[in-house]
């Protein structure tokens, strides 16, 4: 682990030292989760996937939705009808 001194700006900027970027790989535009607890805060790098694997992802829910509306007995004509009907029960 390395330890690395930063000072904040006064826009509350602060950089991450070259050496910390390379060693994770962060370049421009890299997204981190933040996470704070008392006098810390820690970044974790965050993974986005491509643009080809949402797709295929989204693709693997729509399959799932697909046989699950199947089982239940549901068709694409049915869908409207039963959004109507759970929207106006969520409003009562």
């Amino acid at each position: 682990m390395t330890v690395e001194m930063v000072k904040m700006s006064s826009k509350g900027q602060i950089v991450i030292p070259l050496g910390m970027r390379t060693e994770i790989c962060a370049s421009e535009g890299t997204m981190f989760a933040i996470v704070s607890g008392r006098d810390s805060i820690v970044l974790k790098k965050v993974a986005m996937p491509s643009k080809e694997e949402l797709i295929c992802e989204l693709k693997e829910i729509a399959k799932e939705g697909t046989k699950r509306a199947q089982k239940l007995g549901i068709k694409e004509k049915d869908v409207l009808d039963l959004i109507h009907k759970a929207r106006n029960n969520k409003k009562k």
